[in-house]
C-alpha cells in the first residue's frame, strides 16, 4: 500500500472515531464517514482498475481495511464488506453488467451472499425471490447483493449465483438489535418477483474473471476472508492501544502503583501484543503467497485458498480472545462506554460470522490430506 493511502486512512481516525461515538445504538453509521472515505480516495482498494478501483496488492488491502477499522469497527466492517462485494461484481460480471453497475463510479454494495433466494429462468432474465439477513451497510448502499439458486425447468442441477440489483428494488426490514457492530445496520431484506438480467450475476464457486489481476482469480471465499482478517486486526489493534494508553493512570484497588508498574500486566500485555503481531504477519504472508501463486499459475491450490481462510478465522477468533483478556487487564476502565468496550462487543459479534467458523480449519486439513 502506498504511504499516501496509509496516511490518508490514518488521518481520518479522529473523524471516524468521533462519528462512531456520536452514533446512537442501533442507528446506521454516519453517511459522513463514507463520504470522508470517498473524499480521501480510499474507495475501491480491491476493485479492478478497469471499473475505477484502486486494485492494490492483497496484503496492502488487508492493512488498509485494518487502519479504517482501528478507528471504528462498524465503519471498518461496512467499508471492507462494500469493497469486497464491489470487487466481485467489478471483476466477474460481463461487460454489459459491469457498465451498468459501475456507471457512476465504484458503488456502495451491500447484501448477503448465502443462497437464500431462488431464481426462476425467464429468457435472458431471472425472476428472483428471497429473504436475506445481515445486509451490512445497506442503509447507504446503491446496490444490493443477493445469493440465489436457479430453478432449471429441465430438472438439471441448480446453479449457485451471486447477483446485484438496485436497493430501490428490495424491501428493507430494519431489524438490527444486537450486541456488537451496531452501526453496521445489517438489516434483513426481502426480494419479491424482481427481474434480474443474467449479466448482473456470476457463478459463486466458478466466477469468470473478466477484469482485474491475479488477486481476483482467488475467488469469493479467500478474498472475503482477507477482508474479515483486515477488519479483525484493526479492531484488535485499537483495543490493545487503548488498554496500554490507560495503564499508566490505572491503579487496581489496594495496589500502590499503576498497571504500568505491574510485572503481571507487563507480561500479560506483551503476550497479547505478540499474538496480534504474529497473526497479522501470517495473514500478510498467506495473502502475498496466494497472489504470487495466482500470477504464476492462473489459479491457486485448495491448500493455498484454505490457508487464507484459516488465517482469517484465527485472527477473528483470536481477536475476540485478545479483546476479552485485554478487557480484564483494563479493570473497570474497560467496563465504561468507550473504545475498549465497543471493540470488545464488535470483535465478539464478528467472531459469530461464517468466516470465523471452524469450517476453514476443517477444509484446510482436508485439502492437506488430499494434496498430491
Amino acid at each position: 500500500m502506498t504511504t499516501a493511502l496509509r496516511d490518508a486512512a490514518r488521518d481520518l481516525f479522529p473523524v471516524l472515531d468521533a462519528a462512531a461515538e456520536a452514533t446512537p445504538p442501533g442507528e446506521p453509521m454516519a453517511k459522513a464517514s463514507l463520504d470522508a472515505l470517498e473524499d480521501a480516495g480510499l474507495y475501491g482498494p480491491m476493485v479492478p482498475k478497469a471499473v475505477g478501483g484502486l486494485e492494490l496488492p492483497l496484503a496492502d488491502i488487508v492493512d488498509l481495511y485494518a487502519e479504517v477499522s482501528r478507528a471504528d469497527g462498524s465503519t471498518g466492517w461496512c467499508y471492507f464488506a462494500a469493497d469486497v462485494a464491489a470487487a466481485f461484481f467489478g471483476a466477474y460480471l460481463p461487460d454489459s453488467g459491469a457498465e451498468d453497475v459501475f456507471a457512476d463510479g465504484v458503488p456502495v454494495v451491500a447484501g448477503q451472499f448465502a443462497p437464500n433466494g431462488t431464481a426462476a429462468i425467464d429468457g435472458d432474465d431471472l425472476v428472483l425471490n428471497g429473504d436475506y439477513q445481515f445486509g451490512s451497510g445497506i442503509a447507504h448502499a446503491q446496490w444490493a447483493g443477493a445469493g440465489m439458486l436457479t430453478l432449471p425447468e429441465d430438472g438439471s442441477d441448480p446453479s449457485y449465483l451471486m447477483g446485484c440489483l438496485p436497493v430501490g428494488h428490495i424491501e428493507l426490514k430494519g431489524n438490527w438489535d444486537v450486541l456488537g457492530l451496531q452501526a453496521t445496520a445489517s438489516y434483513d431484506y426481502a426480494v419479491r418477483d424482481e427481474r434480474l438480467p443474467r449479466d448482473h450475476t456470476f457463478d459463486f464457486f466458478a466466477p469468470v474473471v473478466h477484469r482485474g489481476g491475479p488477486m481476483h482469480a482467488l475467488g469469493v471465499l479467500p478474498l472475503t476472508a482477507a477482508g474479515h482478517a483486515g477488519w479483525a486486526l484493526g479492531v484488535t489493534r485499537r483495543v490493545l492501544d487503548e488498554v496500554l494508553a490507560k495503564a499508566k493512570d490505572t491503579t487496581r484497588m489496594g495496589a500502590s502503583t499503576s498497571l504500568a508498574d505491574s510485572e503481571r500486566f507487563l507480561h500479560d500485555y506483551g503476550v497479547l501484543e505478540g499474538r496480534l503481531r504474529a497473526g497479522w504477519a501470517w495473514v500478510r504472508e498467506v495473502c502475498t503467497a496466494a497472489e504470487v501463486e495466482s500470477a504464476r499459475d492462473g489459479t491457486v491450490s485448495a491448500v493455498t485458498a484454505n490457508l487464507v481462510r484459516e488465517a482469517c478465522r484465527q485472527v477473528n477468533q483470536g481477536g475476540a480472545e485478545i479483546a476479552r483478556e485485554a478487557y480484564l487487564l483494563a479493570g473497570t476502565k474497560g467496563l465504561r462506554h468507550g473504545p475498549i468496550e465497543r471493540g470488545f462487543r464488535d470483535l465478539h459479534a464478528g467472531a459469530q460470522h461464517f468466516f470465523a467458523s471452524p469450517s476453514a480449519a476443517i477444509d484446510l486439513t482436508r485439502s492437506l490430506l488430499e494434496r498430491d
